[in-house]
């Protein structure tokens, strides 16, 4: 009595059968079935197990896989996979990294529950801080330019070898006649500017005014028109004539 052996493969090989005895162990399948299919690699490179995947141990005999009276078996013959250097988790590991390094946080393009986007928010708030702090920014601003305004003033001091201007001693400024041309000049010059646009001013509504319908028409049109419009005055009959009818 014999047992006949399927071997499902992998391309390119087909699918292999074999004959041997019920008492036949596991681990003489694959050298018979060498002897059988020369074209087989070596024992290293192949491995037979179970559709299940499960490998019997070697002193396993034919009959005890499927039971006594199994006249046909089937098993499977795949390649072996060599294990490599191992450091698979910490390329996972890496990767995961790179993949949280690369999350953003800006949610700008986002709305709240009102439909407003948050940037328009963000943005809003911003203004409002930078008007809250426009004082302090002016306060800042000019106290840099008075200390820049002191430095410059102590650099021209050494250089022209005034001892008190380095100091630190101030000076008074009392030209009074410069003064008062440069209030007198800006007097005048904000006079003419006012000047010049009320004058603007002035012609651009009397170039409206000529440009109006009304007073495109013509004088005799206009002395037309109001006479059309006037109510009509009654005709006044001669009594001569009334009087002559009524006696006829």
């Amino acid at each position: 009595m014999t047992t006949t052996v399927l071997f499902s493969t992998f391309a390119p090989f087909p699918t292999l059968s074999l004959s041997v005895s019920p008492e036949t162990r596991f681990d003489e399948l694959y050298p018979l079935l060498c002897t059988r299919y020369s074209d087989l690699p070596a024992s290293e490179d192949l491995r037979i197990s179970s559709h299940a995947g499960f490998v019997p141990t070697p002193d396993t005999l034919i009959s005890e896989i499927h039971g006594q009276d199994a006249t046909l078996i089937t098993l499977k013959l795949i390649p072996r996979l060599r294990g490599g250097k191992g450091g698979f988790g910490s390329q996972l590991r890496a990767a995961g990294g790179r993949m949280s390094s690369q999350k953003t946080s800006n949610n700008d393009s986002c709305r709240d529950l009102s439909g407003r986007r948050l940037s328009t928010i963000k943005t809003a708030k911003r203004l409002a801080d930078y008007m809250g702090n426009e004082d302090e920014r002016k306060k800042a601003q000019a106290e840099a330019k008075k200390a820049k305004l002191e430095t410059l003033e102590k650099k021209i001091a050494a250089a022209s070898g005034d001892t008190e201007a380095v100091a630190g001693k101030k000076h008074r400024f009392d030209d009074t006649e410069y003064l008062e041309e440069s209030r007198e000049i800006v007097d005048n010059v904000k006079s003419a500017v006012s000047a010049g646009l009320m004058k603007k001013k002035k012609k651009m509504k009397t170039n409206h005014v000529s440009k109006s319908p009304e007073s495109s028409t013509s004088p005799k049109d206009a002395i037309t028109e109001k006479v059309l419009k006037s109510p009509a005055a009654p005709i006044a009959v001669p009594t001569a004539v009334t009087v002559g009818v009524a006696s006829a």
